[in-house]
């Protein structure tokens, strides 16, 4: 090497300042072994001129961005240096030092940690090695601590950036090494240099922390570097190698700048953030640590704090300087002894204490922390504009430390809570203890003793009750008490509450005391913030308590939260965002309560409890909809939470709870009101013979749901949630479950209107999911079946219906069912159970198997006693059961059905007072009104399904019966309201109806099996007695009852009733024998017994049930064709009037209409025209719009019945009073789109598809399963019958609507009604009858076309009939064919004429052409033309011209000189211009 040194030397030495950072590690080590090997190596190289201003230019640029390679190598460099090379040695090192620090300020070295850790420690090892080498020369001594570490410390405390840990570190260390050394140096000297060089730089530091902290207006970050300063120097020797160790890692620039950031914000040791004024310490490592601090630095520390504690106080006394009182309570945290604090009360005498207790005066006396702390602390930290007084509190427990003991602490702060201490004040003392185990420790008698939990609980009492009475409070004051209450229950140390645990109970018993309140408020008086803050105090509670809810209370103050979230907002008072921190709240309790690991919840009263709870919610108390589903909701949350418990027995248990036992369950069942039975009565599918309840017809005024349905669906709802987990349920409880459900659900089913509230209970029960089929899914359901047929077989009704609402929904098959049949006998004797279990399952039986169980009831039927009759096991029983059988046609066995007829007829002859004929029911026993019920629907399943012959006698019976029990029931129309009766009524109605149809449904054919006069003796006596009874009953029933639904059990006998009445004829209507009815004022032609009929039957269209309007419909329908005659009779009165004239329709109808139009008004007036309303089947509305629509239909039928000129007449009416333009308005909002009819669904793909215009409507009353279709089809038939009659009006009417709804009822007509009536119309021609003289009329289908051919002698005219693709709403285009001997003009004229007719009279084509023809006619007789409208006669009201000038001598027709006279403004003949006299 030392060959190579010459060249080794210059390019490892000179090379220093490469900055590569491959190369660089590799170079230093070049550096230092140069340095070590080559003794000689400065010879080679100018170290001044080239080597250190290199160096000095790295150092001083921080390393470029190799700092943490680089300087480590420092020290050994100038340890290496000879010193012949360093001198002069004090400029060296200051050169050298000086650029170290500058390296400290480049950008690169800023922005990395670990750079300038590399820098900072580099520069102390290098200062701790010159200070050792040079020690004893003073100059260089002063240079290094007056010129670099003083400096230095000074710039760190202006620059934050440089304040963390490792730089105050390295200064404890570099001074603990001195401190060491001074105190184990033999050599006096050396020891006495190192003393004076602390001593010199402890006076230099304390006067720059003096400089820093004595400005008026001290610089945040500066006092920030003392505080944190201190606290560092204090630290002793020990803490300072852990710190030294350091784990490196590599960060990215951006997240360095980050911790920088982070490392600013001080965190103090209790876990607070204080915006850059508290110190980053361990608690445990500063208090009480000086004593093993060195006598070098313990004293001259000491000094410095008390000095700055002088200074701060001052400036806290003179100014109030808070960056000063902050300043001070950092200091206090590290320095607290009885000195300082002396220092801080300086020559103040005491003033406060006279007032205080003994002990609490000798403790001031003593204590000097404790004398500042009454004296000036408390005062400080009463000032209300202080918001952040945490640092005060520091200070607080710093005068703590100085106490003897915790006796003494806790009288200080005994003393000190009773007055001094605000709640806020209070607040922050426990949130500092608990963080820290060390403040804990200090205040731990304190927070356990009496005073502070008496104080506790009287806040909560306070609290409770101010937020009920009156807010005076400001509401952040109000919040952190509640904060406080929230803390103290909720905070642990140790598994164990900050205070007594006796206090704890009481503060919850207080809590729970005022929601239970709350419950019970109105919603006046209602507190939601007490509510709101009690809510966060107990959800802390719940979410911080660990192992257990360790207090009784804590169970019931969950169940009362757990109540007010299962109640309605209603009865609550409560608004959302409370219910949804009560849920919140409920829950974390009972999380806590499954989530114990012993089995403590098995003895929880909150269980216990809220299971009575939730059953007597549901079985006592009156729930509506709402409430119902705020329950379910809640239950839901509660056993979702429940199923998180690992014991599988808990769902089970719970659901045990809320089970009611069966004598509960039979209770609830019994109070369920009884009106499900009218239904299965109606319909058959069940039979009684007693009374059982009564019907009030008054509207109930009831929105809460019966107590059955609460609870089956509440059961249901937790079985649900429990079967997810497969829980076991004991005694079969799924089933009774499932069971009751059903219960519920067919009990709703059956009511015939049921109210709101109901459907809204089913659709609940859907949107929960709570279904047979998901319960059926889920759990075992195996013993369900014979469950349900026991109960059926115990005690009927709604049982047995279920099972048949079963076996046709598909949810159990009939092969299921049978082993429950299996055995006939063993239904017999019938009980009331067995009997509707029978009929319940007749729908779903084989042929063969009612052939059994009719076989059981024939032998029955024979040789009874009047008693044994009407009982179940009797007569009753047995033939209700064959009539369920033979209701489902399945006995085609005529000689049985005769059979039976005769054993009936043998009962008449043996007990002829059972059957109730002409007679008093009130008299009559439920038992007996039942068997007449089975006789009656006997006799008309026997008609419907006997194909054999009846004998004369046979007739007889059931003919004279049946007129017999219809007398019965006129008589006893008072009695309607007994369900029995009303049976009765309809049955009785029914079997009029069936013999009605009967008769009227013979045919030539079927006559030739009567008996000889059985058909007379029906039309002369029965038909007639029939007719003579119901009329009047339907008028005084309507009368009574205005709007009552047809559903309803009260209307029911008016279905059978009604339809009976349709088969009136004619003659017998006009034979009726109702009262006078006659309006005043009423302009009628009619006869007084027609006016009569009219004006009682006419107003029931307006009636609000549906059997009642078809039937006064069809009774009318007959009348109609019988009316226009009437005003035939006195067409002369209208004819020359000097207006246009016209006449009403039958006034009685138009009265009726115009009440209709202001209905319909009132339903349609606000629907655009073309949007389809749909109208509910049965509503109110379905009956404004059907008797609105009936009532047209009629007068459109008198309309048709008319002749031309009453037409004409009758049409200028309705033109007047724009009804027809009304209801062709309404007709488009109720047609449907696409009249297509339901059933051609699926049609052959040649065939026209079936529309509501191609098919009659049949208003049937008892078939309503086209209910849906009857207005839109009913609207159809109108709009056709009115383009059928009134072609002309609706042209009009057409031509004048705006362009919107011509578009719609153009395309409509076009598409689905002009090829009908064009069909019909050419049919009509080609069907006619009718013959002319002279002219002759054929039509083409195929083409749309009709000629007409008139001869006269030698003339020969042909006119020919184009019909448009939009007829009847486009014009008629009349064509001409042959012309012989006409002139031209007039020819043109007829032609002109003929299209007029056609397009302006309300007539077919046939009309048309006779009118025509009729015109034609008179002008070869020598009738002159109008010579206003040039023709013969009048298109309108066929009239021929009469009114003459007497100067021309021309006649005209009185309309058109009354147009002209009314057009022109003058009375002047149109011809001579003369006045027209």
């Amino acid at each position: 090497m030392k060959e190579e040194a010459s060249k080794v030397s210059p390019s490892v030495l000179l090379s220093i300042d490469d900055s590569d950072p491959i190369v660089c590690p590799a170079l230093w080590e070049a550096v230092l072994y140069t340095l070590t090997t080559i003794e000689d190596c400065w010879l080679h190289v100018n170290a001044k001129k080239s080597v250190f201003p290199k160096l000095s230019t790295v150092i001083r640029e921080g390393g470029r961005g190799l700092a943490t390679v680089i300087y480590p190598y420092l020290l050994p460099f100038i340890s290496k240096l000879p010193q012949s090379i360093t001198n002069p040695k004090l400029d060296f090192f200051k050169n050298f030092l000086t650029s170290l620090v500058a390296g400290l300020s480049t950008e690169r070295t800023k922005t990395s940690s670990l750079e300038s850790s590399a820098v900072i420690s580099a520069f102390f090892e290098c200062l701790r090695f010159i200070m050792q080498q040079n020690l004893g020369e003073e100059e260089i001594e002063q240079m290094l601590v007056n010129d670099q570490l003083i400096p230095f410390i000074d710039a760190v405390l202006k620059d934050p950036g440089l304040q963390h840990g490792q730089l105050f570190n390295h200064l404890a260390e570099t001074l603990s090494s001195w401190e060491a050394k001074a105190d184990t140096e033999k050599d006096e000297k050396t020891a006495h240099n190192l003393e004076n060089v602390l001593i010199h730089f402890w006076e230099r530091l304390s006067e720059i922390c003096v400089a820093k902290i004595s400005e008026p207006e001290a610089d945040v970050e500066s006092v920030l570097g003392v505080s944190n300063l201190l606290q560092v120097l204090q630290k002793p020797k020990s803490s300072l190698k852990s710190s030294k160790k350091k784990n490196g890692k590599v960060r990215f620039a951006d997240e360095i700048l980050e911790s920088n950031k982070e490392n600013e914000k001080c965190v103090s040791s209790e876990g607070e953030k204080i915006e850059g004024w508290e110190l980053t310490t361990e608690p445990s490592l500063t208090h009480n640590s000086s004593g093993l601090l060195s006598p070098l630095r313990k004293k001259p520390l000491e000094d410095l704090v008390c000095k700055l504690a002088d200074i701060s106080i001052n400036y806290v006394n003179e100014r109030k300087s808070e960056q000063h009182l902050r300043f001070l309570s950092t200091l206090l945290d590290s320095f607290s002894s009885s000195r300082v604090f002396k220092m801080l009360l300086g020559d103040e005498k005491q003033s406060i204490v006279q007032a205080k207790p003994l002990e609490i005066a000798k403790l001031v006396q003593k204590n000097p922390a404790v004398q500042f702390l009454y004296q000036k602390l408390i005062g400080w930290l009463n000032e209300d504009q202080r918001k952040d007084f945490g640092f005060l509190v520091d200070i607080l427990y710093s005068a703590l430390r100085c106490c003897d003991n915790d006796m003494e602490r806790k009288k200080v702060l005994d003393d000190l809570t009773k007055v001094d201490l605000k709640w806020n004040s209070l607040l922050k003392i426990i949130e500092k203890a608990c963080p820290s185990s060390d403040k804990h420790a200090l205040v731990t008698p304190w927070l356990k003793g009496d005073i502070l939990g008496e104080k506790l609980v009287n806040l909560a009492d306070c609290l409770c009750n101010e937020d009920l009475e009156s807010r005076v409070s400001s509401e952040s004051h109000f919040s952190e008490r509640w904060t406080l209450l929230s803390l103290v229950l909720s905070q642990h140390v140790k598994n164990d509450y900050l205070i007594g645990d006796v206090y704890v109970e009481r503060i919850i018993v207080r809590l729970h005391e005022t929601l239970f309140k709350t419950k019970k408020l109105s919603e006046a008086e209602s507190s939601d913030s007490s509510v709101s803050f009690i809510c966060d105090v107990a959800y802390n509670y719940f979410s911080s308590a660990k192992g257990c809810l360790l207090m009784p209370s804590s169970e019931d103050l969950l169940l009362t939260l757990f109540q007010l979230c299962a109640q309605s907002k209603e009865k609550t008072h409560l608004p959302d965002f409370l219910i949804c921190k009560l849920k919140n709240t409920w829950l974390s309790g009972v999380n806590l309560l499954v989530h114990q690991t012993d089995s403590s919840y098995k003895e929880s009263t909150f269980l216990h409890l809220s299971a009575l709870w939730l059953k007597n919610q549901v079985q006592a108390s009156s729930l509506d909809i709402n409430s119902l589903q705020v329950l379910l909701s809640a239950v839901d949350d509660l056993l979702n939470t429940l199923l998180e418990s690992e014991d599988s027995y808990l769902m089970g248990v719970y659901i045990g709870s809320v089970m009611p036992n069966d004598s509960e369950w039979e209770k609830m069942r019994q109070s369920l009101p009884m009106q499900w039975l009218h239904r299965p009565l109606l319909e058959g599918r069940l039979s009684l013979n007693y009374e059982c309840f009564k019907t009030d017809f008054k509207e109930q005024d009831i929105k809460t749901l019966p107590s059955h349905l609460c609870t089956s669906a509440l059961l249901s709802k937790m079985v649900l949630i429990a079967l997810r987990k497969e829980t076991v349920l004991e005694n079969n409880e799924l089933e009774k479950i499932i069971a009751e459900l059903l219960y519920s659900l067919q009990w709703c089913e059956e009511l015939d209107n049921p109210p709101i509230f109901l459907i809204g209970f089913c659709e609940i029960l859907q949107k929960m999911n709570i279904t047979y089929d998901n319960l059926r899914v889920l759990g075992n359901t195996s013993g369900l079946l014979q469950l349900l047929f026991n109960r059926s077989r115990e005690h009927g009704t709604l049982w047995s219906l279920i099972i048949a609402k079963l076996i046709l929904s598909r949810s159990i098959s009939s092969d299921e069912v049978k082993p429950h049949y299996k055995r006939k006998e063993s239904f017999f004797p019938l009980t009331e159970g067995n009997l509707h279990t029978i009929q319940s399952l007749c729908p779903f039986l084989s042929k063969e198997e009612k052939k059994e169980f009719s076989a059981q009831c024939i032998p029955a039927l024979l040789g009874w006693t009047k008693k044994d009759l009407c009982s179940t096991n009797g007569g009753f029983g047995h033939l209700a059961i064959f009539n369920s059988c033979l209701q489902t046609k399945s006995i085609d066995d005529g000689e049985l059905l005769h059979g039976i007829l005769k054993i009936i007829i043998s009962w008449k002859k043996e007990h002829e007072d059972i059957f109730l004929f002409s007679c008093n029911l009130s008299e009559a026993s439920p038992e007996v009104l039942g068997v007449n019920i089975e006789i009656i629907r006997f006799l008309s399943l026997f008609l419907k399904y006997c194909s054999s012959p009846l004998a004369e006698s046979e007739w007889d019976f059931i003919m004279c019966s049946m007129l017999a029990w219809l007398e019965t029931t006129s008589e006893n129309q008072a009695l309607y309201s007994i369900p029995l009766v009303q049976l009765f009524a309809c049955v009785s109605c029914d079997l009029a109806c069936d013999l009605s149809a009967f008769f009227d449904s013979t045919t030539l054919d079927t006559i030739g099996n009567l008996p000889v006069n059985l058909i007379s003796e029906w039309k002369e006596f029965f038909s007639q007695g029939i007719h003579s009874l119901l009329l009047p009953i339907l008028v005084t029933v309507t009368g009574e009852n205005k709007d009552v639904s047809e559903t309803s059990f009260q209307n029911a006998m008016l279905k059978p009733m009604c339809e009976t009445l349709t088969y009136i004829s004619k003659e017998q209507l006009l034979s009726h024998k109702l009262p006078a009815r006659l309006v005043a004022d009423q302009k009628t032609n009619l006869p007084e017994y027609l006016q009569t009929l009219l004006n009682t039957l006419a107003p029931l269209l307006l009636f609000r049930a549906r059997p009642v309007q078809i039937a006064v419909y069809h009774m009318l329908y007959k009348l109609m064709p019988e009316l226009p005659q009437y005003d035939q009779d006195n067409l002369k009165s209208y004819g020359d009037e000097e207006e246009e004239p016209a006449l009403s329709p039958p006034a009685a109808l138009m009265s009726l209409l115009s009440i209709q139009e202001d209905l319909l008004e009132n339903v349609l007036g606000c629907i655009p025209v073309g949007q389809i309303v749909t109208i509910k089947p049965l509503s109110e509305d379905f009956c404004y719009v059907l008797g609105y629509l009936l009532t047209w239909k009629l007068i459109l039928t008198f309309f048709k019945a008319a002749s031309s000129q009453l037409r004409a007449l009758y049409s200028m009416y309705l033109r007047k009073t724009k009804s027809l333009n009304k209801l062709l308005y309404h007709l488009f909002r109720l047609m449907p789109e696409n009249p297509t009819y339901a059933e051609t669904a699926v049609e052959v793909p040649n065939k026209d598809p079936k529309t509501f215009f191609t098919e009659e409507l049949q208003l049937s009353i008892r078939e309503t399963t086209m209910l849906p279709y009857h207005i839109p089809h009913l609207a159809c038939s109108v709009y056709h019958m009115t383009l059928k009659d009134l072609p002309a009006m609706v042209r009009l009417w057409w031509n004048s609507s705006e362009k919107r709804v011509f578009n719609i009822v153009d395309r409509f007509t076009s598409k689905y009604v002009s090829s009908v009536l064009s069909f019909q119309e050419i049919s009509s021609v080609q069907t006619s009858t009718q013959l002319f003289n002279g002219m002759t009329v054929k039509a083409r289908a195929t083409t749309r076309e009709v000629m007409a051919t008139y001869t006269i002698e030698d003339i020969v005219i042909e006119l020919i009939i184009q019909l448009p693709s939009n007829y009847p709403l486009g014009s008629i285009i009349v064509e001409s064919g042959k012309r012989v001997g006409v002139a031209v003009q007039q020819w043109r004229n007829w032609m002109l004429q003929l299209s007029t007719y056609l397009t302006h009279q309300n007539g077919s084509i046939m009309e048309g052409l006779a009118l025509w023809k009729n015109n034609v006619d008179k002008r070869f007789e020598g009738v002159e033309d109008c010579m206003i409208c040039f023709s013969v006669i009048h298109g309108f009201n066929y009239s021929l011209p009469k009114k003459a000038c007497r100067t021309c001598k021309k006649k005209f027709h009185s309309a058109c000189l009354y147009k002209w006279f009314t057009s022109s403004n003058k009375s002047t003949c149109p011809l001579c211009r003369e006045t027209f006299f």
